[in-house]
């Protein structure tokens, strides 16, 4: 994996040594709130509705164990001894003192981390595939460009003050895992004529108009990358609207000028700024890419996986949906749960985060992935090492069987933390998982991507779930709206609306009838339940969901 050079090193020790003395300036009244406000969001730090919120960036979701430990020490340190790991593949502290934060920055300084462009309306953490580098379905890793774009994008002088935020996703495999489609801009890594290179997607995103990404090239060259993203954001910047927030996104530009203009915009615009590009971007993803190289993995055999398996059936059902398959026979990714039924989606308290560090170091060739899902993944682990692998995860907690199934849930913060929030999503995603707990149905359910956002910033994705759930303030009241049909994948859709909204102890037996109509309905146990909504629509699933009056009603 690519390690900071001198220069990455030393930009951000300068930026925190500024926001440090801006911190004090702050901190003995020089500067208001308002004043500070800005300072603080160029360097990931939010102000939320308890304390102080601090995100830090995970380039691509990659990390070392030494970095993971670093983690572990600042939550121990500095927070209440945990940290949320986030869809953007971030990680955040809730609760740093103000005095606190410039430390914390020196610390994530000292393994090559920071919290730079966390926020702000600028280019995020790019975002990627978190099998990069290791699933077998993949065509190459994408990390080299996520961090060619990570280079490149960091304090650009003419994309510091876009419209609105704004993130890119990168895929190296046809089975998107990265949600590229619901991006400002994703790219999906193709072969034409035995040559790598790109689709390039705009204006997918989430929130409070939902879209979906539209083809503006459905082939570039490796080689024009660099270019044509720099011309997509420069016609953005200069087309997105400055006069409503609300509109100020990339999808708005795109649905308002159309994606024919769009592209001739951007056409043009990257026509006009190719030959300012004269080769050093490929030298630099040339030696990416060698910073990239995998481990060394030779294929082998594992009898006492095996063995395991076919005696153990806690341990079996596990690797059943925890293991994807490695591109390196004898090797899988193993996906680490974060999700254990009543727990918080996301949250690993600092002695899990130790415990994975040093199972990344002791088994996963010394890497671990933050996945958009919220969950870790070790991407490099031998099958011989499972058994030995699963005990220690099972000792830290961490080994629930639920990857892909009900209790895998994705939710934000919602109105535990968040300024934004409308409603909670935490209690909602815990008291699903706790009812599907003891139900003893997961497995029989199969694959169901429930996905949960407190408020219409969708931070939970609930746009692409297989059922979302929408947490809203009604009058004072919580209420909690339900689409069907997300996704998120290559197949990406946006989920339909069922009809009026649920309270708060109504929204889990409304997902119970939802799943128990999906088991009833589907045509032999391999159907899943997008499947099945696709092949039926909505009108069964609204019989189940709704009481006669409710269902005339809507």
């Amino acid at each position: 994996m690519y390690h900071y050079s001198d220069f990455d090193a030393e930009f951000v020790r300068d930026r925190t040594a500024q926001f440090r003395a801006q911190v004090d300036r702050r901190l003995d009244g020089s500067l208001t709130e308002d004043e500070f406000k800005p300072l603080r969001l160029m360097n990931g730090l939010y102000l939320q509705l308890h304390a102080y919120m601090l995100r830090v960036a995970i380039p691509y979701g990659t990390l070392n164990s030494a970095q993971m430990r670093q983690l572990a020490m600042i939550a121990g340190r500095w927070d209440k001894g945990y940290g949320h790991f986030t869809t953007r593949q971030n990680i955040q502290f809730n609760w740093p003192k103000l005095k606190d934060v410039p430390d914390m920055l020196d610390a994530l300084a000292e393994v090559g981390m920071h919290a730079i462009q966390t926020s702000g309306n600028t280019i995020r953490n790019v975002t990627a595939d978190h099998f990069a580098g290791a699933a077998a379905d993949e065509i190459a890793d994408p990390r080299p460009v996520a961090e060619l774009l990570r280079q490149w994008s960091t304090d650009h002088p003419e994309f510091q003050f876009l419209p609105r935020k704004f993130k890119i996703a990168v895929t190296g495999s046809p089975n998107d895992r990265a949600v590229t489609r619901a991006h400002d801009i994703g790219l999906r890594m193709v072969e034409r004529d035995g040559e790598a290179g790109f689709e390039v997607l705009v204006g997918g995103g989430l929130g409070r108009t939902p879209m979906i990404g539209k083809v503006v090239r459905d082939f570039l060259p490796k080689a024009d990358l660099l270019p044509y993203t720099e011309a997509i954001v420069s016609v953005y910047n200069r087309l997105g609207r400055r006069d409503n927030k609300y509109k100020a996104r990339i999808k708005i530009t795109v649905h308002e000028h159309g994606i024919e203009e769009m592209s001739r915009l951007v056409e043009e615009r990257f026509a006009e700024i190719r030959p300012n590009f004269q080769g050093i971007d490929q030298t630099l993803l040339t030696e990416l890419e060698a910073a990239f190289a995998p481990p060394p993995l030779s294929p082998q055999t594992a009898p006492d996986y095996e063995a395991r398996r076919a005696a153990d059936p806690v341990f079996r059902s596990w690797s059943d949906t925890n293991l994807t398959a490695h591109r390196v026979p004898g090797h899988v990714l193993v996906s680490v749960s974060l999700k254990a039924p009543g727990q918080t989606p996301g949250d690993a308290t600092a002695d899990q985060m130790r415990v994975l560090a040093d199972l990344a170091e002791r088994y996963g060739h010394d890497e671990l992935r933050i996945s958009h899902e919220q969950n870790v993944v070790l991407p490099h682990v031998a099958e011989a090492d499972l058994p030995a692998l699963y005990d220690a995860l099972r000792a830290a907690g961490l080994a629930a069987a639920n990857i892909g199934l009900v209790s895998d849930i994705i939710a934000c913060p919602g109105m535990d933390y968040c300024a934004l929030a409308t409603a909670p999503s935490i209690p909602v995603a815990q008291q699903i998982a706790l009812r599907f707990e003891e139900l003893q149905l997961e497995h029989e359910i199969g694959p169901l991507k429930i996905k949960i956002s407190g408020c219409i910033n969708a931070c939970g994705h609930h746009h692409v779930g297989h059922i979302g759930i929408l947490g809203l303030d009604r009058a004072g009241v919580e209420t909690y709206q339900i689409t069907l049909g997300g996704d998120g994948t290559e197949t990406a859709a946006i989920g339909e609306r069922t009809g009026p909204g649920f309270s708060a102890t109504e929204i889990v037996p409304a997902v119970e009838r939802l799943v128990m109509a999906y088991l009833d309905l589907r045509e032999e146990p391999e159907e899943t339940f997008l499947a099945t909504y696709r092949r039926l629509g909505m009108g069964p699933f609204k019989a189940a969901l709704y009481e006669t009056d409710r269902a005339d009603a809507a």
